[in-house]
């Protein structure tokens, strides 16, 4: 297995074979920067996607949902438009994107239920399907099999990000070599609780031979170490979406217990998940949380949660202030099992907590100078089990707060 994780152009021959893509400028964004990513399957594609947790479900993960259903996970069609989220809008906004499918089956060449929408931007604007409709044409005539045309895709779907997140890895199935690509956006309003279920949009497209039923429990699986380890500012969005398609171009069967097909999928998830951390708005620490010793996975997961959302916590990491306690009360308030008198935590390599504790030779001012790296890892053994976590968070700035106080104006 050869994984590469990159942000730009992918090489050549990283590309999976059975999609097209293009990118154009419908006129959503006030930027007027090119706002409408399309991806088309030359066959109905596999599929397996996860929507967000939150109840306020924007019109496309209504819509998309329904699709996959009727369609028993085959997609023909990926269509996301940047600039308006399309959430709290009615029924109006339901007939906006079923108008949007309709004509991009019609375009293409598929049923309706094959096209899968997206939408991310500002909530309770009502999108203006005729702009996207009127784009179709000129999606078609762009449409290719290209690495540029996937980077096209990859930046159309921008919002506050400063730049695209892209992955891939090739994978030795028998004689034959399978590709997967990734992109994804996402610099705010994140912290996804993706279920069976500035947005996180992620779309992984591979040309292996996979069954629905399949694809869908290995995009469960790689999900849950990376995207849903993932915090920036503990919002949930009402668009996040992840979809995995499968072309089947490969001619290379894979089930879902395939292990270097697993591995690839994983790594190339975790890959976006970080891009999106250290793409944040306002960033300027990534922090990689290795929580442990606790009775269970899902208790190391309350804890490294309750650091990763707690402001005071964010605020310090802002500063490099090594303000440790911060970390300990968030610790406490979790709602996980602990033993404070166990606790021990360390910033890298330098211990500052022992049994609950200060270290007796804390040095406060190296501390402080390890936090001003801009990533850096934090790891608290809380000492009664074998639960653990790796979780990926960032500081909280006055950049971020800038952005988001005038977002719509």
């Amino acid at each position: 297995m050869q994984t590469m994780m990159q942000r730009s152009l992918l090489p050549e021959n990283s590309l999976p074979g059975g999609f097209r893509f293009a990118a154009v400028t419908a006129g959503l964004k006030p930027s007027g920067r090119p706002d409408f990513s399309v991806a088309v399957a030359d066959q109905p594609a596999s599929a397996a996607a996860m929507f967000t947790g939150n109840n306020v479900k924007a019109a496309p993960i209504h819509v998309g949902d329904r699709h996959l259903q009727r369609s028993g996970g085959r997609v023909r069609v990926v269509a996301v438009n940047a600039g308006n989220a399309n959430c709290a809008t009615g029924e109006i906004g339901m007939q906006a994107c079923e108008t949007v499918c309709a004509a991009a089956a019609r375009t293409f060449g598929a049923e309706g239920h094959e096209v899968f929408p997206s939408s991310t931007g500002i909530i309770g604007v009502p999108l203006p399907a005729e702009k996207l409709v009127a784009a179709l044409p000129e999606v078609e005539r762009q449409l290719a099999g290209t690495t540029e045309n996937f980077a096209a895709f990859a930046n159309a779907i921008l919002t506050t990000d400063t730049r695209p997140k892209v992955a891939h890895a090739l994978v030795s199935v028998g004689d034959r070599t399978v590709r997967i690509a990734g992109v994804a956006k996402g610099a705010g309003m994140i912290h996804p609780q993706l279920v069976p279920h500035a947005t996180m949009l992620v779309y992984v497209f591979t040309d292996a031979a996979i069954e629905p039923a399949e694809l869908n429990t290995l995009l469960h699986d790689a999900v849950e170490v990376s995207f849903n380890r993932i915090s920036i500012d503990g919002d949930t969005s009402t668009n996040d979406t992840v979809l995995l398609l499968a072309s089947g171009a490969s001619g290379a069967a894979v089930d879902a217990k395939h292990p270097a097909f697993r591995a690839a999928l994983q790594d190339i998830c975790t890959s976006l998940a970080k891009q999106i951390v250290d793409d944040g708005e306002g960033v300027t620490h990534v922090v990689e949380l290795q929580i442990e010793g606790a009775t269970s996975d899902a208790d190391a997961l309350k804890v490294a949660k309750a650091i990763a959302h707690s402001p005071l916590v964010k605020t310090a990491w802002a500063g490099s202030d090594p303000n440790w306690g911060r970390l300990m009360a968030a610790t406490g308030y979790s709602g996980a099992q602990i033993e404070p008198e166990r606790i021990a935590i360390w910033l890298g390599e330098q211990q500052i907590c022992i049994n609950g504790g200060r270290v007796p030779d804390f040095d406060k001012q190296r501390a402080h100078e390890y936090l001003k790296n801009r990533e850096y890892t934090i790891r608290i053994d809380l000492g009664i089990g074998q639960g653990k976590c790796r979780f990926w968070t960032t500081d909280l700035t006055e950049e971020y707060v800038r952005i988001n106080a005038d977002y719509s104006t």
